[in-house]
């Protein structure tokens, strides 16, 4: 445990990926509240900071890892810049090869530096084909918390740990009308594996557009996604609209804090709008949210997991990138009517 009494500013390091460092809002805003006196700074990518922009008393450092701070004598340059900042201790929650050589700088100055534990061996058990222990694991928000505890600095995770609204950037406003109920959907992820099949979620977003009162965004990133998304906007009507590659990342964040529902799969636009108290869907194919990566503060019921009984190996990894043959194709067994059944559920709920 730290000596609390000798910390004044906290290094918090989460380089990547995008949903991984969004799931730290909660612990950040959790640390802000009780511990108004403490000085942080958060390490990571510049393109990630938009995320922690509406947190007061909250600082950034960029790690330009492909550039000036790449490689042993890169990081050593990153070390020195950050030991300007006077930093007392430092909350690794990437724990990669990257900030385990950090670490090696830091402890020849004494600095107390905590690594987050993965849980990696229960995960292997977890996604084993033979032998597997199906059980919920520890969440990532609280395996970042484990490591602010292990300062000095405890925190208890409530669902009031949220951004503030923001306004609707203007760019939005001649395509939306604010009394309309905004539904996000992502349908993109890192893999195939965890991306429900397009043709079902042309069914779903169809269904959805007819809903009373409803506008549609579709979200999604790259110039390959965007036309595809281009087109179905324009197969589906005026109720869908695609804002990717319209808007830039700040502006989408706004936009993400006034939906009602936020549609997406295991990937990080969830996370975007779970740190927004927004009601978030997800879609689960070979991954499952007992390996911890659910949104922050969303109930169960919000995840709809491909059939088991269909699919008994699933989850078949952590990340999606792993799974026997056939696996591919597990979200089909989610069908496009439950899909939109749970969005109109939340939408009744939340009237």
């Amino acid at each position: 445990m730290g000596k609390k009494a000798n910390i004044n500013h906290i290094l918090i390091i989460r380089l990547s990926a995008m949903g991984d460092v969004a799931m730290l809002v909660p612990c950040v805003l959790a640390l802000t509240e009780k511990y108004p006196l403490l000085n942080i700074t958060i390490l990571t990518r510049e393109r990630f900071m938009p995320i922690f922009e509406n947190i007061p008393r909250v600082s950034f450092f960029s790690a330009e890892v492909k550039t000036k701070h790449k490689g042993i004598l890169g990081l050593y340059r990153l070390y020195k810049q950050l030991s300007a900042l006077q930093i007392d201790a430092v909350a690794d929650t990437h724990n990669v090869l990257r900030s385990s050589i950090l670490k090696l700088f830091f402890k020849v100055r004494g600095i107390l530096f905590v690594q987050v534990n993965k849980g990696r061996k229960e995960k292997k058990l977890l996604v084993q084909e033979k032998d597997k222990v199906f059980k919920p694991l520890k969440t990532t928000h609280q395996r970042y918390a484990d490591v602010f505890k292990r300062l000095g600095f405890p925190i208890t995770l409530l669902n009031d740990n949220v951004l503030v609204k923001v306004a609707l950037p203007k760019r939005i406003l001649p395509l939306v009308n604010e009394s309309e109920s905004l539904v996000a959907i992502a349908p993109f992820a890192a893999y195939k594996s965890k991306m429900y099949p397009l043709i079902l979620m042309e069914e779903v977003i169809k269904k959805i557009s007819q809903y009373s009162n409803v506008k549609i965004l579709l979200l999604g990133g790259g110039k390959k996604e965007v036309e595809i998304l281009d087109k179905i906007a324009e197969k589906l009507g005026d109720n869908v609209v695609n804002v990717s590659g319209r808007l830039s990342f700040e502006q989408e964040l706004a936009l993400i804090s006034n939906l009602r529902v936020m549609l997406s799969m295991d990937s990080g636009n969830g996370h975007l709008a779970a740190n927004y108290g927004i009601p978030v869907i997800t879609l689960w194919g070979v991954t499952h949210p007992y390996a911890g990566f659910a949104p922050f503060g969303q109930s169960e019921e919000n995840s709809l997991c491909a059939d088991r009984s269909q699919y008994p190996l699933i989850p078949t990894s952590v990340y999606g990138n792993k799974f026997p043959a056939g696996y591919d194709k597990a979200m089909e067994s989610i069908s496009p009517d439950d899909v939109y059944q749970k969005v109109v559920s939340v939408l009744e709920k939340n009237d």
